[in-house]
């Protein structure tokens, strides 16, 4: 996105003072983590192929183990790259705007923003980012990390390790499927084309109060887009991704307990947690569609346990075959009619 909409330097500085630093550690506390969360990456890349049979070749994606502020400087540019081909598209139709209005609004949507990835940074454990060139990369958040163990009160140990076997997972997919990258490109891309960006900031700042205010009955900023044509992609989007995070969680429980002794208490903690601490923070989860990313692992895991219950990993492998044979939203709650259309059709 150009400078025109977001003032990205300025977003992420500003989602850096909101994210804090995370928990207190020393030096040798977090030279270990780091090395702990670097091999459990490169260890899980075994654990994840033996499991699911997918072949993703040699590790081409680096792994980086950052901080707060450098998740929230790679998902700035990560957006900056999704969303510019679209700002330019209406910069061209509408005319560049004159300097006080760009400097202004670049700022405003900069707050907006910076303030979305400051909440997000201290919740996300690690993420693979396909878009990144040339092959992706797997960030790996170590503040984070260290928090959720604590507070959860689980083995360091196997907790890392657990993460990075569902993140270690998306490499696989992304790589061992090379095309799902570029189709998830274009469905963003497509969302993204129907979006009016001035609306959306708009609105979004009047739900954000509304929220607060009504104890987060409203509804979410998804629900701002509401064309057929909107919601018809985002049910797409998110049948994809309940697959590519259901499939995720079911490979970490899946080795897990060859691998992680204490899995069966880490799922158990963990999913309790998903379930959010604190008013403020269930009101923001629920306006900004986190509800719907926790219900993306869940459905998504039944969707795929469901199938290779019944058929075994070799064939539910044959969803990675065409992004026809990826299952619709109604198929995610439906396994048995995604084994009609695909493997008996």
């Amino acid at each position: 996105m150009t400078t025109e909409m977001v003032d990205w330097q300025l977003a992420v500085t500003l989602g850096s003072r909101l994210a804090g630093s995370g928990p207190v550690v020393n030096p040798d506390e977090a030279a270990a983590t780091v090395a702990e969360l670097r091999d459990g990456a490169d260890r899980s890349t075994a654990y994840v192929r033996g499991f699911t049979g997918l072949e993703a070749g040699e590790r081409t994606a680096p792994v980086l183990v950052v901080d707060r502020p450098a998740w929230i400087q790679a998902n700035a540019d990560g957006f900056a790259t999704l969303l510019s081909p679209v700002i330019d598209k209406m910069t061209e139709r509408r005319g560049k705007p004159g300097p006080v209005t760009q400097a202004v609004g670049s700022r405003i949507t900069a707050a907006e923003v910076g303030g979305l990835l400051g909440f997000m940074s201290s919740r996300v454990l690690g993420q693979f980012d396909p878009f990144h060139e040339p092959s992706g990369r797997l960030l790996l958040v170590a503040p984070n990390v260290v928090h959720v163990e604590r507070e959860l009160e689980v083995d360091p140990t196997d907790f890392r390790l657990w993460v990075c076997l569902h993140e270690e997972t998306h490499r696989v997919q992304f790589t061992a499927v090379p095309w799902m990258r570029d189709h998830l490109f274009a469905e963003i891309g497509r969302l993204a084309e129907t979006v009016e960006p001035q609306r959306l900031l708009d609105d979004g700042f009047k739900r954000l109060s509304e929220a607060i205010r009504s104890g987060g009955k409203g509804a979410s900023l998804l629900d701002l887009m509401s064309s057929p044509e909107q919601k018809a992609i985002l049910e797409r989007v998110t049948a994809v991704m309940s697959l590519l995070e259901g499939h995720a969680d079911v490979v970490m429980d899946g080795v897990g307990p060859e691998v992680i002794p204490t899995v069966g208490a880490i799922r158990r903690r963990f999913d309790e947690r998903r379930q959010g601490v604190g008013t403020l923070d269930r009101i923001l989860r629920k306006l900004l569609g986190f509800d719907a990313k926790m219900a993306q692992y869940r459905d998504g895991a039944r969707f795929v346990r469901a199938i290779v219950d019944k058929v075994g990993m070799s064939e539910f492998n044959a969803i990675w075959a065409a992004p026809e044979n990826l299952p619709s939203k109604a198929e995610i709650d439906d396994p048995d009619a995604w084994i009609a259309r695909v493997l008996q059709g």
